[in-house]
């Protein structure tokens, strides 16, 4: 096993009650799912939450990052979860139904017009 299933075991572990909880390998990382609503990130052993203007703030005052895939790349939607959140299960999930929150109203946005509900 390496350091970076390691980690996302870790994760997956601490977010045991998140609903519909899905992980999906993407590319060298990986994708957390709620059901259908894609929300974190995993990449070189971070984890990234989507964040909206408000939920990025405390994001930004513990002075974390935005996801950069590469060097020439920054999703600023993708804030790197602090490592004191990580270490707390309970805080863990309550940040991860905030990006769940985030990107189900995003999702919503995209559907298409005239389609029934």
């Amino acid at each position: 096993m390496t350091h970076a299933d390691s980690f996302k075991d870790f994760i997956v572990d601490q977010l045991r009650d998140v609903k519909g909880l899905r992980v999906r390998r993407m590319f060298s990382g990986y994708g957390f799912y709620s059901d259908e609503v894609f929300f974190g990130i995993i990449s070189k052993s971070r984890l990234y939450f989507k964040t909206d203007a408000r939920s990025r703030q405390a994001y930004l005052d513990r002075d974390t990052k935005p996801f950069r895939p590469n060097p020439s790349q920054e999703l600023q939607r993708y804030y790197e979860v602090p490592v004191e959140i990580l270490e707390d299960g309970e805080e863990l999930v309550r940040w991860a139904q905030e990006a769940i929150r985030v990107a189900a109203s995003k999702n919503k946005g995209r559907q298409k017009v005239g389609k029934p509900q």
